[in-house]
Formats: C-alpha cells, structure tokens, sequence
C-alpha cells in the first residue's frame, strides 16, 4: 500500500478498443480490433500539448506508477513519474500502456481469438515494435492528442520511443530514448532465441496451447534466468554476491549453494507468477526483427525525415546495450540536422541502471523536458574522434566509497527489464 506523501497514490488501470477498422501487421496478417490496456497520471491541459508516452521495457505493462489497491510495490518506474519527479505530474499528462503481445490486458497470445473462443496460443500473429507503436498511436487518437510532448523508455521502451519519431514524425515533439539501441545486434537476438528455447523445450508448452492446463514454468523460469544475468553487471554482481554462499546450504551438490544462485532461481520463479510464456516469445521476437534504418539505408537516413529532439542517456556498466549503440544513434541523428544531447552515466547497475539509477537520469530528463529539448548540465556530444560525454551521479566518489556491501537476498531490489 503506499505510503504518506508517495506521490500518485492510488491508480487504477484502464482499458480502450482501438482500430475497430482492423489492424494490418507487418507479418501481412491482420487484427479485426485491439483492446489496449492504459493508465494516465497528472491531468491534460486545455491545449491538449503536455501529453507525455512512456513505454515499457519487456516485462513491464501499462501500471508505470502509482500503487494499485492491495498491491506491495508501485508501478515499474514509479521512481520518475509523479508531482515534482523527472516526468513531473504537475505539469505534463503521463501516459502508460502495455504492447501489442503483452499480457497485461493488452490483446496477445493470452487473448480469446475471436473465431475460436479460445486463447490465440501461437496461431496469435508475429508483431513488430512499429506494430505496437501503431497501437500506442491508436490510443493517443482516442484520448483527443494530436502531438505528444515527448515519447521516452528505456530497453525496448527506448526501442518504441525511437520508432514513434520515424513512424509518425509530426506527432512527437521530443524522443527520450534510454538504454536501448536502434537495432538488435546477433549477441542480442542470441540471446533472446536461448530465452525462447527454454520455453518451448518444456513439455508443458504443448505448442502454445497451454492455457487450459499447466503453462511451461520451468522454460520460463530459465529463461528469467538468463534475462536477469544480462540485465546485471559483472562489478555489479561483484558487490551484489561475491561468491558468498548461502548460510546453511548443502555442499558439494547441485542445490543453489551460491547466494547468486539463489538469486536467480528466485527471479525465475517470481517471474512465471506475473508473466504469460508466449508473452516473452512474442515480444523478444518483436525486439530481433527491430532495426530502425530502413531496408537498404542507413541510420541517418531514417533519422532525415524526424522533426524530433533526441535525448539519449546509456549507461556504462551496460553490456546488454552498450553505449556506443546509442551513440551512434547519436551521431546520425546528429548528422542528419537534428537537435540531440547524448550522455553516458557511469553506474555498475548494468542494463537495469534505467530502472535503478533515477538520481542521475532524472536532472537530466527535467532539464530537457524544460527546456527546448538540450541539456546544458554537461559537455555536449563530442565529436567523432572524441570520446562520449559521461555523467557521473550525484556524489559519485563519495557513493562508491559509502556504498553498503549488503548481503544479497533473493527479495531484493531489482529491476524489471
């Protein structure tokens, strides 16, 4: 439940039918309508132009922030969005749903398929991030908002915030993209198929027809597994764990002795609680086929025809999305006229430093979000034979040096990628 002076307080999610015309996907297949589950935060001014998306990374959905009733944490990036944060409630309308393929209340393989009655399974089609951004457009049709203030997300969010500027140019103002990359590298998309495999290795996926019975939770954990290693650090997990063991494990065996161990089959569990099997193969399939440049061109070309500015903000402890991904991102919006601020944070946080580290980021956001899209808080983009200009958090040494070496806990804090 949240607590005095939290911010947003109590939220509820909603849900809006979009393209009642019918929705045709980049697979060449077609949706008859898509329900969209949303919510909103802080309140839309009379000229309709304080409008700001947020979009979620993987296993995120349309609860961003705010406490749901009964609930024991807020949304995912509760830390950012709220009176007087980085996307500050008083003055801009937050707006959160979740994907197209999600299984948050969004329509996805969990979703009853209309000709059958029954759960799409794998018969629901392969989606793209443009196709989610589509929707995401479909809704902000329907709340009356003809051009967002800015679009931001980090992982694949960043990945959709960055589509929202080449897919409908004339109605983004401003693209905050963070810890992302405008296309999924070979390392990345392995990755993913590795996650997939584990799922559809397990017996109890039957196909994707599981809904009437068990789901494959042994797949999924696995592959939560896999995720939560690339959303760390190797530093991080340095600190985190060590190789401590855990306090009373059996020996010489292959039980979780290891408090990382411990760690990761927690996550993995946690995770089959909260997320649908097909969710995962659906949406990372979705993060491979993403590559901003167009067929046969180059990122300065798909960057030509934006009429956004650009923040971008990546990490440096971040091997899932290194920043030189971003930063070329930079340099070719930069190329191509456009207004951008890059920065590298220095944080052993890993991927899942946009989650974690909102002391750095959130300054950041604010001023650009104030301003006419540039930040003046630290050197500017270098240029291409210099090195990025990096941003430390606040108090940095004295951080590092205070930091307490907690013993790690399965409970702990933790990102949600």
């Amino acid at each position: 439940m949240p607590r005095a002076g939290s911010g947003l307080g109590l939220v509820e999610t909603r849900q809006a039918r979009v393209c009642e015309g019918g929705l045709d996907l980049a697979c060449g297949r077609r949706l008859d309508a898509v329900t969209v589950a949303y919510e909103c935060y802080g309140r839309l001014n009379a000229a309709r132009d304080n409008a700001v998306l947020v979009c979620h990374a993987l296993s995120g959905g349309a609860h961003a922030a705010g406490w749901h009733e009964g609930a024991s944490k807020p949304g995912w990036w509760d830390v950012m969005i709220g009176p007087g944060k980085a996307f500050d409630t008083d003055r801009y309308f937050v707006i959160s749903s979740n994907v197209l393929g999600g299984c948050y209340g969004t329509t996805g393989p969990g979703s009853i398929d209309p000709a059958t009655g029954r759960a799409y399974g794998s018969r629901f089609p392969v989606v793209t991030i443009a196709d989610m951004v589509t929707v995401q457009r479909a809704l902000v049709d329907a709340l009356g908002i003809a051009r967002l203030r800015a679009v931001a997300g980090g992982s694949m969010g960043g990945m959709q915030a960055l589509q929202w500027a080449v897919q409908y140019p004339e109605a983004v103002q401003s693209v905050i993209a963070i810890a992302t990359s405008p296309r999924h590298s070979p390392q990345q998309i392995a990755f993913n198929e590795i996650a997939r495999r584990a799922v559809m290795s397990d017996p109890d996926w039957l196909g994707g027809d599981y809904y009437a019975g068990e789901p494959p939770r042994a797949g999924l954990a696995v592959a939560r597994m896999l995720g939560h290693v690339t959303y760390l650090s190797d530093r991080g997990m340095e600190r985190k764990f060590g190789r401590r063991r855990r306090p009373g494990a059996r020996a010489f065996g292959f039980d979780a002795e290891f408090e990382v161990e411990a760690y990761l089959q927690h996550q993995g569990q946690a995770f089959v609680e909260r997320f649908d099997a097909n969710a995962l193969l659906y949406i990372t399939r979705a993060i491979d086929y993403f590559d901003l440049a167009p067929r046969g061109g180059t990122l300065r070309d798909a960057f030509a025809a934006c009429g956004s500015e650009f923040l971008f903000l990546a990490f440096s402890s971040d091997w899932l999305y290194p920043p030189r991904h971003l930063e070329a991102a930079a340099r070719a919006a930069r190329a191509a006229g456009r207004a951008v601020t890059y920065r590298e944070i220095l944080s052993d946080c890993g991927h899942d430093a946009f989650l974690l580290e909102h002391e750095a980021q959130g300054p950041l956001i604010r001023e650009f979000l104030d301003g006419s899209g540039a930040v003046r808080s630290a050197a500017p983009l270098r240029s291409a034979d210099a090195g990025p200009a990096r941003v430390a958090p606040p108090g940095a040494a004295a951080w590092r040096a205070a930091r307490p070496r907690r013993r790690a806990r399965p409970s702990g804090r933790t990102g949600t990628s």
